[in-house]
């Protein structure tokens, strides 16, 4: 009983330090196969094979819900502390090699995610090419702006250097 208090208390714990949850299935994968999967994703989350039961009081403990219809059959959770999107990324290309792997769903930002809404988020792109994105088109505008007050300027110039030639020509 005091093993389970402790399973418990430690998944309340991750479930209540992290930015979120993806749930999976790992029927007939090898241990070879779930190293393989924790050692992909080791940057960003912690991958866990958990009891349901104890999950389920867990994550009741910690105030999230909607996990309950997902925790049927052998689970894993993949415990975000990073970037969720590679994450969902890393889950999603490790279940197209290996097939037994199954995305059940998750939890992000206050909701239960399906498994379609987990294949939204590794749809994503990562916040590091949408922060580089955005960073472009700030540098686009910036250089928009400036050529546009620059424009006039330049146009002066050009009038008076047309002028200073039609007078020379003239002399």
């Amino acid at each position: 009983m005091a093993q389970k208090d402790a399973t418990v208390a430690e998944l309340t714990k991750n479930f209540e330090d992290s930015t979120a949850v993806l749930l999976t299935e790992y029927r007939g994968l090898t241990v070879a196969e779930l190293k393989e999967l924790r050692n992909n994703i080791r940057q960003d989350a912690e991958y866990a094979v958990v009891k349901n039961t104890l999950t389920k009081i867990a994550a009741e403990k910690a105030g999230i819900s909607g996990l309950d219809d997902d925790l049927k059959g052998p689970s894993a959770i993949a415990f975000v502390h990073g970037d969720p999107v590679a994450v969902a990324k890393g889950l999603r290309a490790f279940a197209k090699a290996h097939p037994l792997l199954v995305i059940k769903g998750g939890y992000f930002d206050g909701a239960a995610l399906s498994a379609e809404e987990v294949n939204k988020l590794a749809d994503l792109e990562s916040r590091e090419v949408l922060l580089a994105k955005l960073a472009g088109a700030m540098k686009a505008s910036m250089f928009g702006a400036a050529y546009l007050f620059n424009a006039p300027l330049s146009k002066a110039v050009r009038t008076v250097d047309a002028l200073r030639e039609k007078q020379e020509s003239a002399a």
